[in-house]
């Protein structure tokens, strides 16, 4: 199953936000999952358990 479909997950992409900086301010909330994806540039925040990638 996947977060986004129930609600639980968003991909963030900000136009001219650095992903790096987008990606700690997000790890800084230490919830959740939150995954980068350099080549599309977003990134992936969800309200599942802890997992970084």
């Amino acid at each position: 199953h996947s977060y986004h479909t129930q609600g639980m997950a968003i991909d963030i992409r900000q136009p001219g936000r650095d992903l790096v900086k987008l990606k700690a301010a997000a790890l800084r909330l230490n919830r959740g999952g939150i995954g980068s994806y350099p080549q599309a540039s977003f990134l992936h925040v969800d309200v599942g358990p802890r997992r970084r990638w």
